[in-house]
């Protein structure tokens, strides 16, 4: 009889960790006061930071490559912005059962934001699925993301967004769209210094994202939101958005299918179509949500370390799978443009390298899922 093993190293990602621990120590040493207006005042310009340096990260030109496969950007893109949503209104239902009010909101939310990019390269690569459709669909999920998340949850949210109004539109287009925009008018000129300080810029964008953590858990600690939750809703939550992550992976997989996708994209699809991504949801729930941002995010914290462990294993699995023939093994065939070298050497550095969903970088891979990949 066969002995079960303890998988040698589990794809819990070390930036959670961390983001946990920002919550610890907001909740035994919150900002208060002048402290609390001074880390505002910094996670203000640590958002604005981060959606400039994804405007000049993202390359325009993959983007434009990726129109040729736009059957599948369509595809993925529906999964994000219609398919999520929609799931997330039929979980009202559950409220007060297993939610409360806030947390439901919060679970909205986390069905709002765009994709995922770096975790999305990672796992197709390893799964041996389209790459190059892989970076395109997840910087076409967050360039969408930048506009149509707010647009969504105001039209899903209102009022009822803990602090939410019209006037988050106008902060929003100041605090993310602009910058953003203004990284990509100067990618030209200092795009490739930002490439060659990736791992320096890295420890920024980390550093910034913790901030705005810290801030908004403070805010929610002084107020007194975190007494809302108890353990049993924090249960009934977790219960409610494994059900959401299979159904998204189950769609995603045999809807591929019966659109008729080869298995490649369709490794794609499934990745890139059910995932969120917290690099991006973070900053703007700080904007969207205010003292409620706290509360809001937790839902989007669960569900990316529940979605990088369930791929992990099902992405060891697809990497398994039979390839019907040479054109499927290199994956050439199917490319939408962009160069091959570069997706190959995306491809390798996707494991080790964090996703900038937002501008940010916060998405790590296990080393084994890397080392998986280099092998094939």
């Amino acid at each position: 009889m066969r002995r079960l093993k303890w998988p040698s190293r589990l794809p819990i990602d070390p930036y959670i960790v961390l983001l946990l621990g920002t919550v610890g120590l907001a909740a035994l040493l919150p900002a208060r006061g002048t402290a609390a207006d001074v880390a505002s005042g910094a996670s203000t310009v640590a958002i604005a930071l981060l959606f400039f340096l994804y405007g000049v990260r993202l390359s325009t030109r993959e983007a434009l490559d990726g129109l040729r496969h736009w059957r599948l950007h369509v595809t993925v893109l529906a999964c994000t912005f219609v398919v999520f949503p929609a799931l997330g209104l039929a979980a009202r239902g559950l409220v007060p059962v297993l939610l409360t009010q806030p947390l439901y909101q919060g679970l909205l939310f986390l069905t709002l934001v765009p994709s995922t990019i770096q975790s999305s390269i990672a796992f197709t690569s390893i799964a041996r699925g389209n790459v190059p459709a892989a970076i395109c669909a997840g910087s076409f999920s967050s360039l969408v993301g930048i506009v149509i998340t707010p647009l969504l949850a105001a039209a899903l949210l209102g009022d009822d967004g803990g602090g939410f109004s019209a006037d988050s539109l106008v902060e929003i287009v100041l605090q993310l769209l602009t910058p953003f925009l203004a990284g990509q008018v100067l990618r030209r000129w200092i795009g490739a210094y930002v490439a060659r300080h990736r791992k320096v810029l890295g420890y920024v964008d980390r550093g910034s994202i913790l901030l705005v953590v810290y801030t908004a858990f403070s805010e929610g600690m002084v107020k007194g939101i975190w007494h809302q939750v108890s353990p049993l809703r924090l249960g009934g939550l977790l219960v409610v958005e494994a059900v959401l992550l299979a159904v998204m992976l189950t769609l995603t997989w045999y809807g591929a299918k019966a659109l008729r996708f080869d298995r490649q994209d369709r490794v794609t699809i499934q990745f890139a179509g059910s995932k969120k991504s917290l690099a991006a949801g973070l900053p703007m729930a700080g904007v969207l949500f205010g003292a409620q941002a706290s509360l809001a995010v937790l839902p989007l914290m669960l569900f990316h370390q529940m979605q990088l462990m369930v791929c992990a294993v099902i992405a060891k699995r697809r990497s398994r799978d039979p390839l019907p023939g040479p054109e499927d093994r290199t994956g050439e065939a199917h490319a939408p443009g962009a160069a091959r070298q570069d997706a190959d050497d995306s491809a390798r550095q996707a494991g080790s390298r964090t996703e900038a969903g937002g501008g940010a970088t916060a998405e790590t891979q296990s080393g084994t899922d890397t080392r998986a990949a280099r092998s094939r």
